[in-house]
């Protein structure tokens, strides 16, 4: 094996790792925003629902 032919293959090894190392630190980043959203979802206040437990008067 010639020299080029080693470094194309070591240089296409580090992309590749390269590549994951930062995949992998994007999921960890989403992942850790959606967690953080979802805790502010139960810290606010649930507004009530428009219709849902209201009187109404029926008459036949």
């Amino acid at each position: 094996m010639d020299i080029n032919s080693i470094m194309s293959s070591q240089l296409r090894s580090l992309q590749s790792t390269v590549q994951m190392s930062v995949m992998t630190k994007a999921l960890s980043m989403e992942t850790s925003a959606v967690a953080e959203m979802l805790n502010n979802l139960d810290s606010q206040p649930v507004a009530p629902h428009p219709h849902k437990g209201a009187s109404v008067d029926i008459k036949a």
